[in-house]
């Protein structure tokens, strides 16, 4: 006979489930619409019935730790479709911002993530920053000589956004790798207690080549095509994640073209580059994608009003559209010779690049993390999503 199982329920982690978008939780009655509906739950243990089942109890640590979690992309199929309108995705929506909460620190930064009232001290922190940073060191000056025209650097000397921008990348990866590391280690757990696996231990190299082969699904985004509601999602996501991949190899090219010019007997070389330079070419291209992809999902959520959207989604989505718009419009305020908005505009920048990097670990953004390690494990161990 099998020995009896003691649910002991998570009363808090119910309600924070609820407070985070899942407040139609206990409308569910289990009648399994949402697990035949999902175009991507594998036959083994779908979701997200089992999901919704495991939070109506509060069983908090067999849903943060699940990677089943992760693989649902809210399409909004089973929420559409749920005969009780419990919505499973904006369910599975709250569970993983609540697991995003559980496995980064410190606790007060990913509360502050979450409330809208505290977003003036979040934009303060890098703001207050750059001043006092490029005051003390004497890398910030007001009065720049525009005698050669206008040039960033010279308002915003390299050093001193690199010495701001760096620390804070730091900080975001310690971060996220030590979250990381416990989530892969709480997933296995699960597995090996579900039966999804019988290895004991994850082997890394096999890990890593679970990895390599997901990388195709990840970078096409082809999930989304496989749903009915919200197809329309994967042309704005792909736009949004291919411009933060090319303003990142730009990011990069140039930080190794001024430090490695140092080397150089003719010094230091800065911007601002060609417009007919290919690395120009690229900043812009993502820089005009990055605008166009944000446009498409604030679309795509305002349209969606049967599906949740809170500040944590909102957020993001207007961060991002923050930084297209504002990198965008530093360049075309030089090109058009206003310097004093260019470089305001450019302040305004650094500020909302410092909470991409710093806050990443809290943000929604974060997603694209643990839904790959997510889709990576089931992938080693060999089960089909």
């Amino acid at each position: 006979m099998a020995e009896p199982y003691v649910i002991e329920p998570d009363l808090d982690f119910i309600k924070e489930v609820g407070a985070l978008g899942g407040e139609d939780l206990k409308k569910c009655y289990q009648c399994a619409t949402c697990s035949v509906a999902c175009a991507i739950s594998p036959d083994n243990k779908p979701f997200p019935r089992k999901e919704m089942i495991a939070a109506s109890w509060g069983l908090k640590d067999k849903l943060v730790g699940s990677s089943d979690i992760w693989l649902c992309h809210n399409c909004g199929d089973c929420s559409t479709r749920c005969p009780r309108e419990a919505k499973p995705g904006d369910v599975l929506a709250a569970v993983r911002t609540y697991a995003i909460g559980e496995y980064a620190g410190p606790k007060w930064l990913v509360s502050a993530l979450k409330d809208p009232k505290k977003l003036p001290l979040l934009l303060a922190i890098p703001a207050v920053l750059f001043l006092v940073v490029g005051s003390i060191t004497g890398l910030l000056d007001f009065t720049p000589d525009l005698s050669q025209g206008i040039a960033h650097y010279k308002f915003f000397s390299t050093w001193l956004v690199d010495m701001t921008m760096l620390p804070a990348a730091i900080f975001a990866v310690a971060v996220l790798a030590l979250g990381l590391k416990r989530f892969l280690g709480d997933i296995h757990q699960n597995a090996l207690a579900e039966g999804k696996t019988k290895q004991e231990k994850i082997e890394p190299v096999g890990f890593v080549k679970a990895l390599v082969r997901v990388i195709p699904t990840i970078m096409t985004h082809n999930k989304f095509s496989q749903c009915t509601e919200n197809k329309d999602r994967q042309i704005a996501h792909l736009l949004t994640l291919f411009s933060f991949i090319g303003l990142f190899i730009v990011t990069s090219v140039v930080f190794l073209l001024i430090y490695g010019s140092y080397l150089l007997p003719s010094g230091p070389v800065h911007g601002p580059w060609s417009q007919l330079n290919p690395i120009k070419w690229l900043a812009n291209i993502s820089g005009i994608a990055l605008i166009v992809g944000t446009i498409l999902l604030i679309k795509s959520r305002a349209a969606k009003k049967d599906q949740k959207s809170d500040y944590w989604d909102w957020y993001l989505v207007y961060l991002a559209f923050g930084l297209g718009v504002t990198g965008m419009g530093t360049e075309l305020a030089r090109l058009a010779g206003l310097a004093t908005i260019s470089f305001a505009i450019y302040y305004i920048h650094l500020i909302l690049v410092f909470c991409l990097i710093a806050y990443l670990p809290f943000s929604k953004m974060v997603h694209f993390v643990y839904r790959t390690v997510a889709m990576a494990y089931n992938e080693y161990a060999g089960r089909n999503f």
